[in-house]
């Protein structure tokens, strides 16, 4: 990958079709997620597919599926099609995986074999989905251990979900799991990770920067949001004190890199900050370049 030819690295993409065109998510929550978003069309590209659209826009995408198999019954798009993938394109895709906190010893031998033998380069968690406060020590910190160890990145779904939106009874989804502060728990008990708060976290916005600015590990991306829809405090932060710790997100497929990147055009950042948000930073966390300049 030559980062240095690259307009953008998008850091929250979605494998939300296997090769046998098995979907991670049941057909009620993907009609309702493409209904909360707006979604037009076709919102199930192949990896093959996303490579090739990633290609075309001279971008690299941070790619994963999300593992919530115990508390959904639905199977994930498997980690290893999403690291293959990405191995068969390593100028655009970087591999995440994505493993269930329920999984248990098995999902923590899994987790070292993605990274020693497959080359991931971070962790998904949506606690919404999967059912589970982050702090939990007796869930997902055997994770943590290991994602540390490796060097990689957790990256956590915050704030509220298009998953479950308007469905009864929200599919039984809680959003109380997303909250950030859970997140700066395991910050502070894992010093060394590196974390990524996925989303504008609405309605704990203001605790998302509260933690990235507390916290020297953690990370905000601006996924899943049209930036014309941030919050101001979210603005005036990525300007200043965390102007090295926030990251470029589309969640694509739900919501394009083009329409993202047109309206983040419109926002008042700083020229000195806005190559930081859409390449430099992400490149740095991903150990893809060295240190950021000041």
């Amino acid at each position: 990958m030559n980062v240095d030819e690259l307009t953008a690295i998008d850091v929250h993409t979605h494998a939300e079709v296997s090769s046998r065109g098995h979907a991670s998510l049941a057909d009620d929550l993907h009609a309702a997620s493409s209904a909360y978003f707006k979604v037009e069309g076709d919102r199930k590209p192949t990896l093959e597919e996303m490579a090739a659209y990633y290609r075309e826009r001279n971008m690299a995408a941070v790619v994963f599926t999300v593992d919530a198999l115990s508390a959904t019954g639905t199977e994930p798009v498997p980690n290893e099609e999403v690291a293959e993938a990405a191995a068969a394109h390593p100028d655009t895709l970087i591999p995440f995986a994505s493993i269930d906190p329920f999984r248990g010893r098995a999902g923590v031998r899994q987790a070292r074999r993605m990274v020693e033998e497959y080359g991931v380069k971070g962790f998904k968690f949506h606690p919404s989905i999967q059912g589970f406060f982050p702090n939990d020590r007796s869930v997902a910190y055997a994770l943590y251990e290991v994602i540390e160890e490796t060097g990689t990145i957790a990256l956590f779904h915050t704030g509220q979900t298009g998953i479950g939106a308007g469905v009864p009874g929200g599919a039984g989804i809680r959003l109380k799991y997303s909250n950030p502060l859970h997140v700066d728990d395991v910050a502070a008990d894992f010093p060394h990770l590196k974390i990524i708060l996925a989303h504008p976290s609405f309605p704990w916005q203001d605790e998302a920067l509260a933690v990235a600015t507390h916290k020297p590990g953690v990370h905000i991306d601006l996924s899943g949001w049209s930036p014309k829809y941030f919050p101001p405090q979210l603005i005036q932060y990525a300007n200043t004190l965390l102007k090295d710790k926030v990251l470029f997100g589309s969640d694509y497929p739900v919501l394009t890199p083009d329409r993202w990147l047109a309206d983040f055009a419109k926002l008042e950042i700083k020229d000195a900050v806005r190559p930081k948000i859409l390449k430099e930073n992400a490149a740095r966390l991903l150990g893809l370049t060295t240190p950021a300049r000041p």
